[in-house]
């Protein structure tokens, strides 16, 4: 094995490690309990959540933290491309530019989005077009990155319907609890994890549940931000 070059044994690895280290449903509870950022960040930075806090404290504003979850996603990403095989590693990589794609973001749908800017009046069905037109873009090439072997099979059939379902789901318009959908979605995504745990679809599912995690937590943090002086939802 070379420093560039991974293996599945390495991945299964370090995805059960750090899925092992989650933090568990007493901890967000602590988090969603708690009114003040800076306390937010203290209990996150105690716990696995600290990966995704770099350069992140109670001072520092929406737009900053923005762009330092979007390196971090990245850099998890590429971390994540490192622990398999080089046949594998470019079409992992790729995933880092999902968030990059409007209304792709791990934190896609999140009220606090509202915060950075609404869409123009009679927007929304140009933008909901440009959006698909993007992520067909982005699916066709990463479908190209793809080895052709057993793995890209299992992909087909499990990961990419499970989150077309979900995407489908979170945009209709009838949709009242976008955070049911999500628990289902993560659900659903674990058992994925559980059945494939030593093939290569286990690095994008670990991928989706990292995205699922990281857009949690930033709308904890941002809600804080951008209002610090308004009283939690009961």
């Amino acid at each position: 094995m070379t420093r560039d070059t991974g293996s599945l044994e390495l991945a299964h690895a370090r995805i059960a490690a750090r899925w092992g280290s989650r933090p568990d449903d007493a901890l967000w509870r602590r988090i969603e309990a708690t009114h003040e950022l800076a306390a937010v960040l203290t209990l996150a930075r105690a716990s696995s959540l600290s990966r995704w806090l770099g350069g992140i404290d109670a001072g520092t504003g929406l737009h900053i933290i923005e762009r330092l979850l979007r390196e971090r996603w990245r850099q998890r990403v590429n971390e994540v491309a490192a622990w398999m095989p080089m046949p594998w590693q470019p079409a992992l990589h790729w995933c880092a530019e999902l968030i990059e794609l409007p209304g792709e973001q791990p934190w896609a749908g999140d009220p606090a989005r509202s915060v950075r800017h609404a869409p123009e009046a009679g927007a929304g069905d140009k933008d909901a077009e440009e959006a698909a037109a993007l992520l067909a873009r982005w699916l066709a090439r990463w479908r190209r990155l793809l080895p052709h072997d057993g793995g890209r099979e299992t992909l087909e059939r499990t990961l990419v319907p499970l989150l077309e379902a979900h995407r489908r789901a979170f945009a209709a318009p009838h949709t009242a609890d976008g955070w049911a959908l999500r628990r289902e979605l993560q659900a659903k995504l674990v058992a994925l994890l559980r059945r494939h745990a030593a093939e290569p679809v286990a690095a994008f599912v670990y991928l989706a549940l990292c995205a699922l995690e990281l857009e949690r937590l930033r709308g904890e943090i941002t809600r804080r931000a951008a209002f610090p002086t308004r009283e939690l939802a009961a």
